[in-house]
């Protein structure tokens, strides 16, 4: 805890180091602006609110739950050209066709996924299955994230993720798919699921369990209060898990939401996503070494204004955290599960 070391990280196969001292020096560097506590509950500015203009000028249904359209600045299009022939090795392009959808968890503005009721997140849940199947019966990837808050990226105060299916496995998803696969080779276990077993053992990294899922700081966290949720059972995709397994999981996100809130008292930014998998013609091959998992990645390191920044070694060497993860999973763990907004209702 005292001392610098390094980590081996076995989904990524890389290293991280951990040098817990460093929390301790003092920061005169940028400070965030919280993010508002006054959202309006319904904007028509907004262009995910219900009823809303957006910038291509159709108008948002009067939704009350979840509410899937395309987006309408797509990264990836369905019918993009090929790339021209390359000349060289060094100068090679290859196809990159998709599509990219957005999805409203919920008509109000004001509420983010902590805030939300279990049957308000199990729909969420239930939507994310609907579109990992609709997509993943063509696409080989579907990336389902959640960027929250203005600190990461996210455009409008207004709970959303987006969902992106590609014609290609991206970087990430061939690197799980090949340090699982070796995982199970060598070891005759997913290594997710051995992985899981080990920490719901050992207790000194986890956050939250239930009876079908658990959430972790891993053992190799880059982000100070970065997350791993597992589920208990071999399972491959999202679109696979069970009722009771989805009402847990919707029960367990609300947990980790509601202690992350708590940690500043603020609407914790981070982002997330779904790592299953791959589908479209996977899903006729054996995808056994693969273990769904959702990944949290949340930026923030003393406070609601300091945040850590992946810059310079970090960039230029190897990734660097400035608290072991034993020390991150305690502070989480012992945060209250009440949400700091309802602690005087």
């Amino acid at each position: 805890a005292e001392h610098q070391h390094v980590r081996y990280n076995p989904l990524r196969d890389d290293w991280v180091l951990v040098s817990a001292h460093r929390v301790k020096r003092p920061w005169q560097g940028q400070l965030e602006k919280p993010p508002p506590e006054d959202v309006p509950r319904w904007d028509p500015n907004n262009p995910l609110c219900p009823g809303a203009t957006r910038a291509n000028g159709e108008v948002n249904p009067q939704y009350e739950g979840t509410f899937v359209f395309p987006n309408d600045f797509p990264a990836l299009q369905p019918d993009a050209p090929e790339p021209d022939d390359s000349d060289h090795p060094l100068f090679q392009a290859a196809p990159a066709r998709g599509v990219c959808k957005v999805m409203c968890f919920h008509p109000w503005s004001d509420l983010t996924l902590p805030l939300m009721s279990l049957p308000e997140i199990r729909a969420v849940i239930d939507a994310w299955a609907e579109l990992a199947t609709e997509l993943g019966a063509s696409y080989p990837w579907v990336q389902i994230f959640e960027n929250k808050g203005a600190m990461m990226g996210c455009s409008n105060p207004h709970p959303h993720c987006q969902v992106w299916a590609s014609s290609f496995l991206p970087n990430e998803a061939r690197l799980e798919d090949r340090t699982q696969r070796q995982h199970l080779s060598q070891h005759g276990v997913p290594m997710l699921l051995e992985y899981a077993e080990q920490e719901a053992r050992r207790k000194e990294r986890l956050v939250v369990e239930n009876a079908d899922w658990l959430v972790v700081v891993p053992y190799w966290a880059t982000w100070p209060y970065q997350t791993l949720l597992l589920p208990r059972r071999h399972v491959c995709r999202l679109q696979d898990l069970s009722d009771s397994e989805r009402d847990n999981l919707a029960s367990i996100m609300q947990r980790l939401l509601i202690k992350y809130d708590n940690l500043f008292e603020v609407s914790f930014p981070y982002s997330m996503g779904w790592h299953g998998a791959p589908t479209g013609p996977s899903l006729e091959e054996d995808c056994r070494h693969w273990q769904l998992h959702a990944h949290y990645y949340p930026p923030l390191l003393r406070s609601a204004t300091v945040r850590k920044f992946m810059v310079g070694y970090e960039m230029l060497a190897q990734a660097q955290r400035d608290l072991t993860p034993e020390q991150a999973a305690e502070r989480l763990r012992s945060l209250p599960e009440v949400h700091y907004k309802k602690r005087a209702e």
